[in-house]
Order: structure tokens, then sequence, then C-alpha cells
């Protein structure tokens, strides 16, 4: 980009952004601490971002995201983070309160009561305690949305804490397009944007923020909705001229086996990813430019990842790796060093780690823990719970455990995916080895043992693998609050 394009882009932002005045804070949660050391926290959220569409990760060898691999170097990289519930909005309630998505009440997208509750304990008010600014940019998707208005303009006792800075729409997908759209203040006056793609105009907000004096530190969440694709375009909208940058691109194993609509959307898809990339380089600058960089911890993570409807009819929401593998980089004080942590985490140890880190009271209500001691503590990873758990919801009512070698999932075949998030009953569905077959192709489920699928358990007989995994399943769902179900036998078992 010319300096000619960024002093436009500039130019552009100060006629649109109003300033946003501090705000009273809440009553503190936590005990009083000092907060004048404190670090700065920048949270950046790229939506239904794949963890190997980044080149250091080892997967992909396109050498196409050089800012995110800096970080990798720079930082810490946690090699199999994982999603609680691959799809938008329960996601997000996973991140920002430590719960699972049953126990926000956000299981869906959308619907009556489908909504961050205004008492609801987030990331944004306990930091907002603590003595932080509070700030949000981009895409929140967890206000209820009873009508089409509910889609934009979020007011102050539906934003979750975050009580500075407010620059967002709440289905930032339907408010807006790659080159067009609105968001809106904490005041609710229309902030438009035309001519600028959307996530540089994203960027360009979260810089200006940067550049301005902080006079306490500041937690900032930069909220992309790239790579996510353009709902009404029914696909993938990257930058003008971005796509012919990728064309006959790289296709990652679980992909080539499906059909589905990567042939024609995976070079757009790129696109997107490589814009998000360039985005990082740019915060990655301002930060170095304010003397901002080694005072504040920067995290990159995804809600969830992409399929190309390869295992479903649509990109996520479904419990393989395609869309429960995401990328969790942290890099600042405290992170920085090239370290990678093999061990499994997920999206509601990320509150909790934050409020460790800042040495504040992790609440007894978040379900997640806190990931720190495995970058302090060489003995945490001996006594570290190396296994996920994973709800699924809307395009079916599923539960799955996911650990190094295998992943298990279990279906409710007859509830209503629309009209409940969970079941009494379910069965057996999907059984995958990792270890052995990375991409997710053979469903192990159901199978005898004739020699040929040995290797596939190492020796070990399929159907005692499922029962104990069966058994750690109903273990996590009684953990996260659900009543325990029946969880029936595959019937084709010889």
């Amino acid at each position: 980009m010319t300096a000619s394009d960024q002093s436009t882009r500039r130019t552009f932002l100060k006629q649109t952004v109003l300033a946003t005045a501090a705000s009273p804070l809440l009553s503190a949660i936590a005990p009083a601490a000092e907060t004048g050391n404190r670090p700065n926290i920048l949270l950046v959220i790229s939506d239904q971002y794949r963890w190997d569409f980044i080149h250091a990760n080892g997967q992909n060898p396109t050498d196409f995201t050089p800012n995110l691999d800096a970080m990798v170097r720079r930082g810490t990289t946690f090699e199999h983070a994982y999603t609680n519930q691959p799809l938008c909005s329960p996601a997000r309630s996973c991140l920002f309160t430590g719960q699972y998505a049953t126990t926000t009440g956000i299981w869906k997208l959308t619907g009556p009561g489908i909504g961050l509750r205004a008492d609801a304990v987030t990331l944004g008010t306990l930091l907002s305690s603590a003595g932080y600014s509070t700030n949000y940019i981009g895409k929140w998707h967890l206000m209820e949305i009873n009508n089409k208005a509910d889609q934009g303009y979020v007011p102050p006792e539906k934003r979750g804490g975050f009580t500075g800075l407010w620059q967002a729409s709440n289905v930032l997908e339907q408010t807006s397009h790659p080159y067009h759209g609105t968001m809106w203040d904490r005041d609710g006056t229309p902030m438009n944007f035309e001519g600028i793609y959307r996530v540089e105009f994203l960027t360009d907000l979260a810089v200006n923020f940067l550049r301005q004096k902080q006079d306490k530190p500041f937690f900032l969440v930069l909220s992309q909705l790239e790579p996510h694709q353009q709902n009404d375009l029914n696909g993938f909208a990257p930058p003008k001229g971005y796509a012919e940058k990728f064309s006959n691109p790289f296709v990652p194993p679980d992909l080539r086996l499906f059909p589905g609509d990567w042939p024609f959307q995976l070079a757009n898809y790129y696109g997107d990813c490589k814009s998000i990339d360039e985005s990082m380089g740019e915060i990655f600058q301002t930060l170095r430019e304010q003397n901002l960089e080694d005072n504040t911890i920067v995290i990159f993570l995804s809600d969830h990842g992409c399929h190309f409807r390869t295992r479903n009819t649509e990109y996520k929401r479904s419990p393989h790796d395609s869309s429960i593998h995401i990328p969790l980089i942290i890099q600042g004080p405290g992170f920085n060093g090239g370290r990678k942590i093999s061990e499994m985490v997920s999206l509601v140890d990320v509150a909790p780690t934050l409020l460790d880190v800042l040495g504040l009271t992790i609440p007894s209500a978040m379900q997640g823990h806190s990931f720190l001691p495995l970058i302090n503590d060489p003995n945490a990873r001996a006594t570290w719970r190396n296994e996920i758990f994973i709800q699924t919801s809307e395009s079916e009512i599923a539960r799955a455990i996911r650990t190094p070698e295998w992943t298990y999932v279990a279906l409710a075949p007859d509830a209503n995916s629309r009209k409940t998030g969970g079941s009494m009953t379910y069965r057996d569905y999907q059984l995958y080895n990792n270890t052995t077959d990375p991409a997710q192709i053979v469903n192990l489920a159901g199978r005898a043992d004739p020699p040929r699928l040995l290797h596939y358990g190492g020796g070990r007989s399929m159907r005692k693998i499922t029962e104990d995994l069966r058994e750690r399943l109903l273990a996590r769902m009684e953990e996260a609050g659900e009543p325990r179900p029946e969880i029936s036998q595959w019937d084709f078992y010889p």
C-alpha cells in the first residue's frame, strides 16, 4: 500500500470515527491491585481462520503469512488449541466467559433468549473492575437477535462489560460487504465505510486507538470478520486481485477426498487470510512506533475453523479438526521466546489464563483452566488434562471428546437441532484415530477388528476404545453442567 493510500485512509478515519470518553468502572470483583505496571492486552479474533493456514505452523507450504510467522517466532504458539463450540456466537461466549456454551445459554446463533446475559461475568467486566479500559472493534455476535435491527447497533447494557471505545456491529456480515458497510459507535451513531476493504477499515480503527494516549492499561479486542464467508455472496470475498495470487493453491489433506466448494473457494480463502496477515503486520508496526510492544500482550486466535462444506452443508458446525482446530499465538510480557506448547488447550481456557497472568482472581464459575503453568512450570505438563470437550448444535446435536490420539463423537439423531441445544439420548457416531489418520478420513465407529484394521487401534479393540472414550465423554458432559444422558452403542458391531 502506498503512502498516499495510507494518508487517504487516515483522513477517512478522522472524518468517521468519534472519540470515546472513559466510562465509570464497575465495582471491584477481584482484590484491588496496582495497575500502573500491568500490561496492555490486545486480542485479535480472525473469524473462521484454520490453524494450518499459518505457514510457520508447518502444515501449509504456502509462504504467505510472514507477520503471523514472525509472531510464532517471537511468542508462544499453542499447537493444539481448539474451540469448544465450532460456531460463531457460542464460541465467542466460551472465549469471553470461560464457560461452555450450554452454560452461557448461547448454544446457537439466533433466537429468543440467545444472547449474552446482562449479568454475565466476562473478561470485559473483570478487567474493567481491575482498572483497565475495555474497548471493542468489529464483530460482536453476542446480542440476542429478534429482528433485523438487532444485527447492528449494540446498546451499552448488552456489550459484556466493554465500557470504553465501542466501534462494532452485532452481526457484521449482515451489515457490511467487503468494500462497504456500517458499524456503530458507543452512542449509536452509524460509522459508514465505502471503497476501503473491510479488514483495512477495522485495522485502521485499531491503529487509531493505539496512537491515542491512554491514561490506564487497556484491553482492546479487534474482531475481524475475515476469512469468514460473506453470507449473501455464498462464498469468500478477498481484496481485489488477491484470489489471483493463489490460483491452484495447496489443498489441505482433509479436503482432497471430499466434495465441497473448496475447488472454487480455496483461492479466495487464501486471499482473505493474506489480508489478515497484512493487518497483523500493521498492528505490530504501530505497537513498535508507539513504544507499546514491550508492555502489550497480543493474542491471535479464531473462534472456529473451516471445512468448506466437506463435512456438512455449512463451513463449520462439526467436531472434525477442520472445524475445531484453531490458531492461538500469544506474544508479549511472559510469552516471548519462540516457545511451542504441545498440550491441548481450548477457548474456555483463555479467560482464566489472562486473569492469571494479571494476578487477578479467577471466578469459580469459569469452567476453563489457566494454561499459564504450561509455560512457567515444567512439571505442570505431567498433570495437565490433555483432552478437549466439544459441543455442536444447529447442524446436529452432538458431543465430542478430542484427545491427542482419538476423536470420539456421540450424536443425538432424534433431537431437533434448531430447538434444543442438548439431548438425553445419544449414540456412537464417529471415531477417528488422529495419529494414524490425521485428516480424519476413516470413521472407525462400529468397526470390527480384522487384522487389516488393527493398526488403527494400536492393537486394541475398537469396541473397548469406544467404551473408554464414551465414559470419558459422559464425565465431561456432567462436569459442564449437563444432565448425564444415555449414549447407546453403535448398532452394527458384529
